[in-house]
């Protein structure tokens, strides 16, 4: 069935692939497979059904050759923007985990990763515009008629005192990848290199540190590791609250893209705990001292 499936599309790559292996590989809404030919391995990506309501396929088209040119991802031999098929070389067996993430050197080395993609000098397409994307979300599950996982309304009360403590600064923007789960993390050893450039776009570069901490379940010990490898030095205090900010307001961004999947039926995983899970967390950090610390060094008084 699943090779069927793949041979099917393969047909209109222009690519000339004849795997000998095809083995599934992870993936919450795509469908990912290694490819195992005569002339090396590859990986084909299937777009995941409605992922169209959300995803500018041309978009991700130029940043993610964007990214492969400037050394940060795989190489792209194939994209189709209209339906999200894509093909990449396959880069390894190391894709990161919660686990891995616990070597500092390995940490460093995704601290590096992302200062390359930041300053990488390509123009990426777009602009990750945080609030606008909650916003979005919150329309489509409007129009849905779709619930919100108990809480909600009290998280989106301090998230709007985050959007004005933001919006009082000049905020910097650079290439983000804007989705920097762990497993979009390859380690090549000498290097880190990054995957899966769906929503990738022009983004204040704390972003891409504070989602990271969120999906690796980083200690305040990692967070500090991570940001100091990212700028070479003890970051400064308008960065590593910048970073904070971020944290919570991931989880409360991927609190409703969970609800949206929730409502989509994506049979992925069990999408409406995911979402109770990432609104626990975003309460929980909102509730520390140390955010009120950081939210007044962005908002003072």
């Amino acid at each position: 069935m699943v090779k069927t499936e793949v041979m099917l599309h393969l047909e209109r790559i222009p690519l000339s692939l004849v795997p000998h292996n095809i083995e599934r590989l992870g993936g919450l809404t795509n469908r990912n497979f290694r490819l195992d030919c005569e002339s090396g391995s590859y990986v084909l990506r299937l777009a995941g059904s409605g992922t169209a309501e959300y995803i500018d396929r041309a978009t991700e088209e130029v940043n993610a050759r964007a990214a492969s040119r400037a050394g940060v991802s795989a190489d792209i031999l194939f994209f189709d923007a209209q339906d999200g098929t894509m093909v990449t070389r396959y880069l390894g067996p190391r894709t990161m985990s919660v686990e891995a993430f616990q070597d500092q050197a390995a940490l460093t080395r995704a601290a590096q990763a992302l200062r390359r993609l930041h300053n990488c000098g390509q123009i990426f397409q777009g602009r990750f515009e945080l609030f606008d994307q909650i916003d979005r979300y919150l329309a489509v599950l409007q129009h849905k008629n779709a619930d919100l996982p108990e809480g909600y309304t009290e998280v989106q009360q301090t998230a709007a005192a985050v959007r004005q403590a933001l919006s009082r600064h000049d905020l910097p923007l650079t290439p983000c990848h804007c989705d920097p789960t762990v497993p979009n993390f390859i380690d090549c050893g000498q290097q880190m290199l990054i995957i899966d450039f769906e929503y990738a776009g022009n983004n204040d570069p704390m972003w891409d540190l504070g989602d990271l901490s969120v999906e690796g379940k980083f200690s305040a010990q990692q967070d500090w590791q991570l940001l100091t490898g990212y700028f070479g030095r003890p970051p400064s205090p308008f960065d590593h609250a910048r970073m904070v900010m971020y944290k919570a307001m991931c989880d409360l961004l991927w609190t409703l893209w969970g609800v949206v999947q929730h409502v989509g039926a994506n049979p992925a995983e069990d999408f409406w705990a995911y979402a109770q899970t990432r609104l626990q967390r975003c309460r929980q950090l909102m509730a520390t001292p140390d955010f009120a610390v950081h939210l007044a060094t962005l908002h003072p008084g």
